[in-house]
C-alpha cells in the first residue's frame, strides 16, 4: 500500500515506514502530523480525486529539524573582474509515515 502526498509545494509517494526529508514543518521532534493525501492505492485499486479523499490523510512522526547540504551560488563574467560567491542550506524535517489510511 502506497500514498502520495503533498508537502511545502512538493508530492511524495509514500509507504508505512518510510522515512523522508521533506521542507520544514512548525513541529517539534516526536510529533505527530497530518498530511493530506492525493492519491491512495492497495495494489488492486487505486483512489484519486478530492471528493473520495478529502477526510483522508497520512499520519507522520517528526524525527528531526536539520539543514540540507549547502548549495553555492557562483556568478562570473569573463575578462570584466565580476564575480558573486554566495551559499544556501535549505532547513529541512526529517519525518516518518506512521499511518496510511485503508
Amino acid at each position: 500500500m502506497y500514498a502520495i502526498i503533498a508537502t511545502g509545494g512538493k508530492q511524495y509517494k509514500v509507504a508505512e515506514g518510510d522515512v523522508l526529508a521533506v521542507e520544514k514543518l512548525d513541529a517539534q521532534p516526536g510529533d505527530k502530523v497530518e498530511l493530506p493525501v492525493l492519491l491512495l492505492s492497495d495494489g488492486k485499486s487505486t483512489v484519486v480525486g478530492s471528493a473520495p479523499l478529502q477526510d483522508k490523510t497520512v499520519t507522520a512522526e517528526i524525527l528531526e529539524q536539520f539543514k540540507g547540504e549547502k548549495v553555492r551560488v557562483f556568478k562570473f563574467k569573463k575578462r570584466k573582474r565580476y564575480q558573486r560567491d554566495k551559499g544556501h542550506r535549505q532547513q529541512l524535517t526529517k519525518i516518518k509515515i506512521a499511518n496510511i489510511p485503508a
